[in-house]
Parts: C-alpha cells; sequence; structure tokens
C-alpha cells in the first residue's frame, strides 16, 4: 500500500513556522511527509530538516516523497528513527550538540555533509496515527478489517494490543479504555474480555469488535452513529504507543531546543491530546505559581514561550471536504522567547 499522506492545514502551519530559508527545522512525527516537504522546499542550502519517527515505513516513504517532490541540491536532510518523545537525546545521538541556548548541529549527515547550525527554528508535531497506518490492515488499528490485534507504530517494540487484552487483569483494562478512550463502558467491556479469553486468546480485531459489540447494550449506544468500538480502539493504540503519558514533557523538551523566536506547531486530533498540549503550552507561558494575592512574583519562574493560538485553528470546510479525517483536528502554536 502506498503511504500517501494529505498534510492537515497544511497552510496555516506553514504561515505560522514562518520557515527561514536558513533554519533548522524539525518535523517530531514525519509520517508520510506531506508536511515536511511542503517546509523542505522552502529552504535554501543553508537549511537543514530533521523528520523522526517511530515507523521505518514512514521514514523510507518520507524521504522517498521529499526527494521527488523537492528539487536536488536544496537544504540538507536528516531521517531519525525513533520517537519525538526523546528528541533531545535523538538529536544528540545524530550529531547534534545541546546546550542551554539551544541545539545546534556540528556532525555528520546521513549524505556525508558537516555543517553547523543554529538551534531550532521551529517544530512540528502531527499527533496521533497517520491514514496508512489506519488503512493498513495488517497493522490491526482498523476495527474495520480483520487482522492481527498489533496497533504498534514500531513495529520493532515488544508491547501489542494483543498483549493487553490477553494478559492484563481486568481492572487495568478498564483503566486504559477509561482514561485513553473516555469509554463509559470501559469496566463491562473489561469483564468480557477477560471471560472470552479464558476460552481461548482473543487474536484478531474482529474478535476484539465482537467483544465490544456484546458487551454495550445497543439501546444505550452514542447517538452519533460513531463506531461502538471506536473508543476502545483509540484507548488501545494509545496504550501500545505511550502516545500520553509522555507528551507533556516531551512539548517542554522541543521548547528548550527552539531558537528565541522560534515556533512549535501541535496538530492533535482527540480532546485527551489537545487538553495536554493547551495545558502544557499554558504552563510554558505563565509559570509563575505564586499565590494570586501576592502583588509581586517571588518564585523566579519566567515564561519560556507566548501563545500564538488562543484558541485552536481548526480546518476549514474546504478542507474537510478534501479530507474528512482532519474534522477533529485542532493545531495550537506557541513562540519561544
Amino acid at each position: 500500500m502506498a503511504f500517501n499522506h494529505i498534510p492537515v492545514m497544511a497552510e496555516e502551519v506553514l504561515a505560522h513556522l514562518n520557515v527561514r530559508p536558513d533554519g533548522m527545522y524539525l518535523d517530531g512525527t514525519l509520517g508520510g511527509g506531506g508536511h515536511a516537504a511542503m517546509v523542505y522546499e522552502r529552504l535554501g542550502s543553508g537549511g537543514v530538516l530533521i523528520g523522526i519517527d517511530r515507523d521505518t515505513e514512514a521514514l523510507a516513504a518520507a524521504e522517498a516523497h521529499i526527494r521527488r517532490t523537492v528539487p536536488e541540491g536544496r537544504a540538507r536532510l536528516a531521517l531519525i528513527h525513533g520517537n519525538f518523545h526523546d528528541a533531545r537525546a535523538l538529536l544528540e545521538q545524530a550529531g547534534f550538540a545541546s546546550s542551554p541556548s539551544g541545539v545546534s548541529l556540528n556532525g555528520v549527515l546521513s549524505d556525508g555533509a558537516r555543517l553547523s547550525c543554529a538551534p531550532l527554528g521551529g517544530a512540528l508535531l502531527d499527533l496521533g496515527v497517520s491514514s496508512y497506518q489506519l488503512d493498513a490492515r495488517e497493522r490491526g488499528f482498523s476495527y474495520h478489517a480483520d487482522a492481527a490485534l498489533d496497533m504498534r507504530m514500531d513495529a520493532s517494540q515488544p508491547l501489542t494490543a494483543r498483549d493487553i487484552v490477553n494478559t492484563y487483569p481486568a481492572a487495568d483494562i478498564a483503566r486504559i479504555l477509561r482514561d485513553f478512550g473516555e469509554e463509559n463502558w470501559a469496566a463491562q467491556i473489561a469483564r468480557v474480555i477477560v471471560d472470552r479469553r479464558e476460552t481461548a486468546p482473543i487474536e484478531t480485531t474482529v474478535q476484539l469488535v465482537d467483544i465490544i459489540d456484546a458487551a454495550i447494550p445497543k439501546k444505550l449506544r452514542a447517538k452519533d452513529g460513531s463506531h461502538p468500538a471506536r473508543r476502545s480502539f483509540q484507548a488501545l493504540r494509545i496504550a501500545v504507543n505511550d502516545e500520553l503519558l509522555p507528551l507533556a514533557d516531551a512539548l517542554r523538551d522541543i521548547v528548550s531546543l527552539l531558537a528565541t523566536g522560534g515556533r512549535l506547531c501541535v496538530i492533535a486530533f482527540h480532546s485527551l491530546e489537545d487538553r495536554i498540549v493547551k495545558t502544557a503550552f499554558r504552563e510554558l507561558a505563565n509559570p509563575c505559581v505564586c499565590p494570586p494575592g501576592f502583588p509581586v512574583c517571588v518564585c523566579g519562574r519566567q515564561p519560556q514561550v507566548r501563545l500564538i493560538t488562543g484558541k485552536p485553528i481548526k480546518p476549514s470546510p474546504q478542507e474537510l471536504e478534501v479530507n474528512p479525517r482532519a474534522r477533529s483536528a485542532t493545531l495550537r502554536v506557541v513562540e519561544k522567547l
């Protein structure tokens, strides 16, 4: 299957990144390279684009897409297999040395070039699962296709959705479904999972969908037409890939790597992600912990960013006509002080 990627709110992202031809930019969730190619196209010979993704198929597809889209001889390109949660360590391992003012490159890129650059001029995170991963039935992300219960974004990691549903206690499964999927029927679904696996292991997405279907009373299901397994599949995917718990720290880390005036753009696709992003950005913009009645700040905590977007940016109606999967997307942006 081709790794096609329709970049969500691409023009809005580019407008807020303020791409400079000689800057260094990070796409921490490279995916199919849709956003990255548009950034790369705006870089000159002195620019650098760094792409990180935990999916090796995404890295290969993104490099091919960027090379195909942008003429040779433009900016430098460095692609790294890993998780943006570990961005600082990954950049250091790739030859990027961190400093109090950010991160500078003084190493060798994949094409053998040696160069030195300023701290990051901007960074982008497009959170969640990609359209390719959803559509590749063998990855086990979709409740519409019969496949092995996998759901790993990084195929080299050991934990799969099958492991969770077949080995975790009912209380832990219920917690995952409740905390990561906001599933009202979490406890009931967890009980049915545990009952079914005593007879035989739960191996496939269809088996899990059948379990969820049996656990949720039909007359009490959501009235919005959403699939009854949607929340549970989201929750298991988040748990398998540890998407939420490290997110706030990762955002703070990436902000610390930005140059003054550099911007971080984050696209989220559900309320749990967006809530973490909003809270982290507000704390970075206003870190003071002094009691409200204090006449002056005595904690000494200084703002690290300014909020560029008060309310999140949403896709336009025109974009949703072309890409309905963008309907839940939100874009938030901060600028490093």
